[in-house]
């Protein structure tokens, strides 16, 4: 892992990211000169996993403790369904998602670890606890 003390400066992208396109979710835009924030826009639970994966990291936590515990803590963050399935069933088994959960909450991986080998396990250990490989993805 990289000893660099910046380490949490880089999710103010992914969080501000977030929070901009909450309010566009689910909904086109159409406009390219919208407001960056209004007072619709909000952190979803892509923020929530992100800040977990986070936390993980830092303090040398499991993957799937950190974010059953984020994600007990926000309940309403906007998760989908089968996670939220996930997440009643304590979070014991990864579940057979298509969703893009996991690439939503995984760039604290990229800005952690040095090589390309480092990443993509990391990348694939926090995205394991909630889905499934397929082997599409191979």
């Amino acid at each position: 892992m990289k000893p660099d003390q910046s380490f949490p400066v880089c999710l103010f992208g992914a969080i501000a990211g977030d929070m901009i396109g909450s309010r566009h979710e689910w909904k086109a835009c159409t406009d390219s000169q919208f407001a960056l924030f209004s007072k619709s826009s909000k952190f979803t639970d892509d923020s929530v996993l992100t800040i977990a994966v986070a936390d993980a990291i830092i303090n040398l936590r499991g993957y799937r403790d950190t974010i059953v515990e984020y994600a007990t803590r926000y309940p309403k963050a906007g998760y989908g369904s089968y996670f939220r399935r996930w997440l009643k069933e304590d979070g014991v088994e990864p579940y057979n998602s298509f969703g893009n959960g996991s690439a939503m909450r995984v760039s604290p991986v990229g800005w952690a670890f040095n090589s390309m080998e480092e990443v993509l396990l990391e990348a694939e250990r926090s995205a394991s606890v909630t889905h499934k490989a397929h082997s599409l993805w191979r």
